[in-house]
């Protein structure tokens, strides 16, 4: 009853958008979002603070981490 909420596979489009990490070089902050490829344009989507947020990000959106581009 109160156990961890199922996380489902949300979809998006691959091929318009692909998975980004932006980082702050100055205090090292990073968020998870989409980038669109025609517009240049980025949504985000959530705060990475530790590995397992990077971890939840991957399952969530069904994104390898391998798949993923850090831009500063």
């Amino acid at each position: 009853m109160f156990g961890k909420k199922k996380l489902t596979v949300e979809p998006y489009d691959k091929s318009t958008q692909r998975p980004v990490i932006r980082a702050s070089i100055c205090n090292g902050e990073q968020v998870a979002g989409f980038r669109d490829l025609q517009t240049k344009r980025f949504s985000e989507v959530m705060l990475i603070r530790t590995p397992s947020d990077l971890d939840e990000f991957c399952t969530r959106y069904g994104v390898a981490q391998g798949d993923i581009v850090k831009e500063y």
